[in-house]
């Protein structure tokens, strides 16, 4: 089963921007929606956003609305999150996956596969 990777991960500043890549190894994100989840220490895994590969739909967690954008480069098989105003609470682990499940459920992580293994993000002075 093919594995999706994260990228871009690392250490900014309070008020800082960062943008993660999402990228499969073999599987085409055609047909699909991708979705961005994280985990912060100590706290459950937390619905980022997602994106309708076809069409390009978006959906946002409420704790990112307004600071963070998902796009997509089908050409490239590749999904991206653009993330503006980081602050501390979004210090996490950024991890990205598969489902085909309707719009108002992609909130829920029981529904994807094919999770990458994470990127480190880090908000720190």
């Amino acid at each position: 089963q093919a594995q999706l990777q994260e990228s871009g991960g690392g250490l900014v500043q309070p008020g800082g921007s960062l943008r993660l890549s999402c990228a499969s190894s073999g599987r085409t994100f055609s047909g699909y929606t991708v979705g961005w989840f994280r985990q912060g220490p100590g706290k459950e895994r937390e619905f980022v956003g997602a994106i309708r590969m076809s069409g390009g739909n978006t959906r946002y967690g409420d704790s990112v609305k307004g600071r963070f954008t998902i796009s997509k480069d089908n050409a490239k098989n590749t999904v991206y999150l653009q993330m503006n105003s980081l602050n501390s609470e979004d210090t996490a682990v950024y991890y990205c996956a598969l489902t085909r499940i309707v719009y108002s459920t992609w909130h829920s992580s029981e529904y994807y596969s094919n999770w990458g293994q994470g990127t480190q993000v880090t908000v720190s002075a």
